[in-house]
């Protein structure tokens, strides 16, 4: 009998025909609009595997739903829209798709670094409405990029790379981890610094790091108080890493000077959110990996992760591998 699986949106056709082969499934017929709640906890009930995004709350509601559930493929890198710990309990895989939206989301945080440091937006926005009547000296001036410092908080696989490209432009590249990372610090001359004094010494301060309970507001009133009042602030992580109360009043009260924003504690985000109201904030709607090429290889990844769980096999990215290491030593 065929393995049945459920998919959360629109997939490119590559991945949903490899699925396809082997699986009966059934996909949610669109692109731009979530599945809604009541139709997926519906679906899962007889579903072997579930395909999803990050849009969508697999908690333990919906997990106590789906008694023939085996692997939950996530199309992302993050997974803090799973509960692990239910999973775990009740011997579900959970995948993500670390690795193929690394360069991608690099060059979308150095992006949004120079679009906030430079104030792009803001200028494009200043010429369109008619307000560029004359050049004056300190007209829409910002903050240089060259020779600068960074400070990235979270040197993983997307730290890296985005140090990578400060080097180009002869920063000063300091790093905050959990664990040091000396073979980086040789070979790329970063230098490890503690979160306190990154925090006071860097130009740009961007965070790399995973949400978990441990990193939750993890950047609040405290550490922005912290940062230079010529300090830019990136996040192209999770957005319940910064405590946005507290960085919608250290940039209105110029604490720092800016910030650049491509996630939000709650997505998409509300118009009226304060954070919008502001100019010195560049924010977008969550495009980090949004290449064509990147979104693509993310599909097919999620749709291997989940056909090596159903099949039997350990998936290539398995989040809850603890989970499973202990059932087969026990």
């Amino acid at each position: 009998m065929r393995p049945k699986i459920y998919i959360t949106r629109k997939i490119p056709d590559a991945a949903l025909q490899k699925l396809q082969e082997s699986c009966d499934v059934e996909m949610w017929p669109e692109e731009a609009v979530p599945v809604p709640r009541e139709v997926l906890e519906d679906k899962i009930k007889d579903a072997d595997g579930l395909f999803c995004l990050l849009t969508e709350s697999v908690d333990s509601t919906l997990l106590s739903a789906a008694p023939r559930l085996k692997i939950v493929s996530n199309m992302a890198v993050g997974y803090n829209n799973i509960d692990i710990a239910e999973a775990s309990r009740r011997r579900i895989m959970v995948t993500n798709t670390p690795g193929v939206l690394t360069e991608t989301t690099a060059d979308l945080t150095f992006a949004l670094l120079m679009a906030a440091s430079r104030r792009i937006v803001e200028a494009s926005e200043y010429l369109r409405s008619g307000q560029w009547t004359t050049w004056s000296p300190m007209q829409l001036t910002g903050q240089d990029i060259y020779g600068a410092t960074l400070g990235i908080i979270g040197m993983g696989r997307i730290g890296e790379a985005l140090a990578r490209r400060a080097l180009g432009f002869n920063m000063r590249v300091l790093y905050y981890n959990r664990s040091r990372k000396q073979e980086l610090e040789a070979s790329m001359g970063l230098a490890y610094a503690e979160l306190d004094s990154l925090l006071g010494l860097a130009d740009f301060v961007c965070l790399m790091t995973p949400l978990t309970p441990e990193t939750r507001h993890l950047i609040g009133k405290r550490e922005l108080k912290l940062m230079k009042p010529t300090a830019v602030l990136i996040n192209t992580a999770r957005g319940g890493i910064v405590d946005e109360q507290a960085l919608y009043e250290a940039l209105r009260e110029g604490t720092i000077w800016g910030a650049g924003l491509d996630v939000f504690e709650e997505e998409p985000v509300r118009l009226d959110h304060p954070l919008l109201t502001l100019p010195n904030v560049v924010t977008l709607p969550h495009i980090g990996s949004a290449s064509i090429r990147t979104r693509t290889l993310m599909a097919e990844l999620a749709a291997r992760n989940l056909l090596q769980g159903l099949s039997g096999q350990p998936p290539e990215h398995l989040v809850n591998k603890d989970a499973f290491a202990a059932e087969e030593n026990g």
